[in-house]
């Protein structure tokens, strides 16, 4: 008998209806099924206040220039640091009062990231969005506690997973009664010390029920050197990743951006210089607006131009 006979070829792709709604800031932000491409972006952690408003002042300019969806993110405190002695963030009493004044003065909806459950329902007081780190996606305690609070949360998917596997931080969050879950790809281990983006696992996670946000500016991150070493991160390549993704048909991008990133006290060798950030997301724009949505992609019934 043939090898492969009976068996049915599937030569296109279906995505379910996903949504991921952020309703509690001045500003509404959805994204899913019918939605635009939207943006996450900020400094990987807060520095200083001064340099929190003045980026987010920026961000708020250029995405209300482009008419683009914006969640402001940064970290109170970066947990996963390669030395005790590197900058962990100004912690949870100074830190999320910095990101709440983003959120009143701006308007926009604040994302962090939260690393141990006693932490969870503090942090829900202060930001829009709870962000579960690539390292903890399977820890059951954290995501079930992040789901609990009924904050929108965002899940990185662990470089150690296949994206399918992302079902269960899905059915884990949804067991609370939260529906509201977005996933993001961040690279895939290779290796040692170096990540690659594999842009199947957009469609595949979309594939689970929630919309996929792509992360390049971890991707692009060398591990097994410091970040404050300029061979640290190839930035350079930020752009590829990001186009390929939106032409793979992410519902969001997420990129730490820092005026000055040599300067930054985390991840100074792989975040996007805010300089570039216009021009990339206007090129972006450009595909989203090429493929229609990401639908689309595949099905050979993009829109006449």
């Amino acid at each position: 008998m043939t090898a492969g006979r009976g068996k049915e070829r599937v030569e296109t792709l279906e995505l379910p209806l996903r949504k991921f709604v952020v309703d509690s800031a001045r500003q509404k932000v959805v994204i899913g099924t019918g939605q635009p491409l939207a943006l996450i972006a900020g400094p990987c952690v807060i520095d200083s206040r001064e340099l929190i408003m003045k980026t987010a002042k920026q961000l708020v300019e250029i995405t209300q220039k482009l008419g683009m969806s914006l969640i402001f993110k940064s970290s109170y405190e970066k947990d996963n640091r390669g030395s005790e002695k590197n900058w962990r963030g100004p912690m949870a009493e100074e830190g999320l009062k910095i990101l709440q004044e983003v959120r009143e003065e701006f308007g926009v909806p604040v994302l962090t990231d939260v690393h141990r459950v006693e932490d969870v329902k503090r942090v829900a007081q202060f930001v829009d969005v709870l962000q579960i780190p690539a390292y903890m996606c399977q820890q059951t305690s954290l995501v079930v506690a992040c789901g609990e609070t009924g904050r929108a949360v965002n899940v990185k998917k662990g470089q150690f997973l296949a994206p399918e596997n992302m079902d269960s931080a899905i059915s884990k969050i949804k067991s609370t009664g939260n529906q509201n879950v977005m996933l993001t790809e961040r690279g895939a281990c290779f290796g040692y010390n170096r990540l690659v983006a594999d842009m199947r696992s957009i469609p595949v996670m979309q594939q689970l029920g929630a919309p996929v946000c792509f992360d390049a500016t971890h991707v692009i991150r060398l591990y097994g050197i410091s970040s404050s070493d300029p061979a640290g991160g190839e930035p350079r390549f930020i752009p590829h990743l990001t186009l390929a993704a939106v032409a793979a048909g992410a519902d969001a991008l997420f990129l730490e951006n820092h005026p000055d990133p040599m300067s930054a006290k985390c991840d100074a060798a792989s975040q996007l210089n805010i300089k570039y950030l216009s021009p990339l997301l206007k090129s972006a724009l450009g595909i989203r607006e090429v493929i229609g949505s990401p639908e689309n992609v595949g099905t050979y019934e993009f829109p006449s131009t």
